[in-house]
């Protein structure tokens, strides 16, 4: 990032109640050091105030939640912000003496590091309220689909502590409808063996038109392996109707969400560029939306990668030691991303016949995906810079098919 238009370098350390601000001048001076309330009016007098000195870049270590207000205001009265990652200014604190941390020495720190290295600052977009508003209910879904594995996980282990062979008839089936339907509905082995056939017969069609007699029939055999009753067995039959339908309930909102996001896809300029491209899909389209926020922030394609932790990071000592690894930092969202969608564009004949080059290279699975999240990182910059749909190059596509 350029820094060379600006006169005051302002560190921001935010917290929950207070922030801490620190102000330099170009020459290193302390202009500002004080505590900073949680409110707008002392946010826009401490900008006010630094105006006079002339042009203000405000840096913060944490440009969301608690640090979303003052950046909110510093852009209301014009003044420019910067987003210093933590691991970087941890990395820069180390550089200063001292082994103590206090928010006085953080934002000090911070506004330096403005001040000296600007290629270490991430530039803050002006960000619409539809990413903000996707990024609450990307960041909602991901929670649900922790909360689904965690009741997957809990229902098949009450069922298996009561009923090994229902666990083993039922539990495959957790991820279709029928089988959190069939357990809300009648609960765990008690309830199954006191529900007539015909009861169950109707309850499964609607769930699984197609396979649900084969199901009924396992789950009628299953309970005939075990004749003795587990101690608490009515007890849980309770607990799993419960947590069957706390499954369903998350699946409903997972459902609504996918929709909005589909939605909003269709209404963001860079939606349609984003699922364009193989193997990504509504969730990783949004994740890599609000991850990236404006493509303009970055450099290059490069840049990109580095901010996506897909770039191959060269380790190499002497002639010893030498080779390329994954990176163990970079956005951990939009990498997750990056990696499912190069994964599920493996269907497609350019990735894969990338993909199989690398491995024809002698590179294993994981190397040879990471290679091919690190080209769709490029491929991905130049779509969104240029603002156009995936395609394939003819010449290419005439490889392909003679292959």
């Amino acid at each position: 990032m350029d820094n060379t238009n600006y006169q005051v370098f302002c560190g921001i350390d935010v917290g929950k109640t207070s922030h801490y601000a620190v102000a330099l001048n170009r020459d290193g001076e302390r202009l500002v050091g004080l505590e900073v309330y949680q409110d707008e009016a002392e946010l826009r007098r401490l900008f006010t105030d630094l105006s006079r000195h002339g042009k203000v870049l405000v840096v913060v270590d944490q440009p969301r939640n608690i640090g979303a207000l003052p950046v909110a205001v510093a852009r209301d009265c014009g003044v420019e912000g910067a987003y210093l990652p933590g691991l970087r200014m941890r990395r820069i604190a180390d550089l200063y003496p001292g082994n103590g941390k206090t928010d006085a020495k953080d934002a000090f720190i911070i506004a330096d590091a403005a001040r000296t290295l600007p290629d270490t600052l991430l530039p803050i977009g002006e960000s619409s309220d539809l990413v903000e508003g996707l990024r609450l209910l990307s960041g909602f879904d991901a929670d649900l689909a922790v909360d689904e594995n965690r009741l997957i996980n809990r229902l098949r282990s009450v069922l298996l502590s009561v009923h090994p062979a229902l666990e083993r008839a039922i539990g495959a089936q957790m991820h279709r409808p029928i089988g959190p339907g069939l357990l809300a509905k009648f609960g765990g082995p008690v309830g199954f063996a006191a529900a007539s056939r015909r009861q169950l017969d109707s309850c499964a069609e609607g769930l699984a038109p197609r396979l649900w007699k084969k199901i009924v029939d396992s789950i009628v055999a299953s309970l005939a392996e075990q004749t003795v009753s587990v101690p608490g067995a009515t007890q849980a039959d309770l607990v799993i109707k419960h947590l069957a339908g706390q499954l369903l309930d998350v699946r409903v909102a997972r459902r609504d969400l996918a929709a909005r996001f589909e939605h909003a896809l269709t209404e963001h300029p860079a939606g349609p560029i984003l699922t364009s491209l193989p193997g990504v899909g509504v969730r990783t389209g949004v994740t890599m939306l609000v991850e990236i926020t404006d493509i303009g922030r970055f450099r290059d394609a490069g840049a990109l990668a580095v901010y996506a932790g897909v770039a191959p990071r060269t380790h190499r000592s002497g002639t010893s030691i030498k080779g390329e690894h994954r990176q163990h930092s970079g956005n951990a969202r939009l990498k997750r991303a990056m990696y499912l969608s190069a994964f599920a564009a493996l269907k497609d004949p350019v990735s894969r016949a990338y993909y199989d080059r690398k491995r024809a290279e002698g590179k294993n699975h994981r190397s040879a995906l990471i290679c091919l999240a690190r080209r769709r990182s490029s491929v991905l910059y130049a779509m969104l810079t240029n603002e156009t749909h995936y395609r394939v190059a003819p010449q290419r596509a005439q490889d392909m098919v003679a292959a």
